[in-house]
């Protein structure tokens, strides 16, 4: 047997006895799920809408299944490089390289800060700073940012946190560390707990919206609306998230999971 299959062989044995266990990374997707809300002149995306085909009636006697309505951008998402004009000629969700799908994450832990100030933002600093204890940011990896977020997914507005101008309160990333992570880090994408990538305040940073315009114009790719990132470590995770193949798709509902050692 070779190494690789042997190596695959001991990571199906582990998943069986539990010493690597699979973390659901995912938030449910149902009607109620918080969907972003862009002011005018902006078009928005839907939510998710079910459309009834049949139900074990005269429709499909044996059968159940529906056709649904949907945002390329709702629920727990992948964006890939052309939902950004700085990466209108980059991957659609098709074109999207397999083996960047899978990869090493780091899960950087900035909830109590998030805590303090619903406008936290993420430093080049707090980065330099968690590799100097951990590591460099890995080949190939993903840089997650926990801020607690999650805990606010089932309450669109506690989600969305809008003050009474419409302006939302989230945390994110700054420009500088956005452009940092996407030209000059070896990661291949960012995930965050929030409705976006970027920041609840980014629309007012230069440039507007710095994850989407250097993150996707370098051709790296981002995940948003996580859950659970409180049951991973700062390293030593392996990250999995399955878009669909979407030809032109500049995004779409995903399934993340990661394993870790039990």
């Amino acid at each position: 047997m070779s190494t690789t299959a042997a190596a695959l062989q001991s990571l199906a044995a582990a998943l069986a006895d539990g010493s690597v266990r699979v973390v659901d990374l995912t938030q449910p997707l149902h009607e109620k799920t918080p969907v972003l809300k862009l002011p005018p002149p902006f078009a928005n995306t839907p939510g998710l809408t079910r459309h009834e085909i049949s139900n074990y009636d005269d429709r499909g006697p044996a059968w159940a299944w529906n056709w649904l309505e949907i945002g390329e951008h709702v629920g727990t998402h992948f964006d890939a490089p052309i939902h950004w004009i700085s990466g209108k000629d980059g991957d659609d969700l098709a074109s999207v390289p397999p083996e960047r799908l899978v990869g090493p994450a780091v899960m950087i832990d900035k909830s109590a800060e998030a805590s303090a100030d619903h406008d936290y933002v993420l430093t080049v600093d707090d980065v330099r700073a968690f590799e100097s204890e951990h590591g460099a940011l890995p080949e190939g990896g993903w840089l997650l940012l926990r801020t607690g977020w999650d805990a606010r997914a089932d309450d669109e507005d506690r989600f969305l946190n809008a003050d009474e101008s419409g302006m939302p309160h989230t945390p994110g990333v700054d420009a500088e560390c956005a452009r940092w992570l996407a030209q000059e880090t070896p990661i291949v994408g960012i995930g965050v707990e929030t409705v976006g990538t970027d920041a609840g305040g980014a629309a007012l940073f230069e440039p507007p919206f710095p994850v989407h315009n250097f993150f996707l114009g370098a051709g790296k790719y981002g995940l948003t609306q996580l859950a659970n990132l409180a049951e991973l470590p700062p390293t030593g995770a392996v990250l999995v998230a399955a878009p669909l193949k979407l030809v032109g798709g500049t995004g779409s509902p995903v399934r993340v999971i990661a394993l870790v050692s039990g």
